[in-house]
């Protein structure tokens, strides 16, 4: 019912509902010996996302590892989670815009 820009944020949300599983995790076995870091290529998922997609999870590069064979980094993870909660405040506030306009509309039509 709502216009393409919602069904655009919807999937950005449920993308960026998926990152913040992967981060949460990522942080819950920082301490886990072996344990990699997993996250998504977050432009590249969400075009996929548009598609029709399922999220790929990959593992980033680039990231030192520890003596356990451990490679979670609490500074990046935290920085993620920020980033993450920007990004969904952000895009739940267009959302909220985009059912108000809708709500707007409907308030309109039954009164004019």
């Amino acid at each position: 019912m709502l216009d393409p820009i919602a069904a655009r944020l919807e999937s950005y949300l449920d993308l960026l509902s998926a990152r913040q599983k992967l981060v949460a995790s990522n942080i819950a076995n920082m301490s886990t010996p072996g344990y990699r870091t997993r996250d998504i290529d977050f432009q590249f998922e969400y075009m996929s996302q548009i598609d029709g997609g399922a999220v790929n999870v990959v593992e980033p590069d680039g990231l030192t590892v520890k003596n356990d064979g451990n490679n979670v980094s609490l500074d990046r993870e935290a920085r993620l989670l920020a980033e993450n909660a920007l990004r969904f405040n952000t895009a739940s506030a267009l959302l909220r815009g985009q059912i108000q306009i809708m709500k707007r509309a409907i308030d309109e039509g039954r009164n004019g």
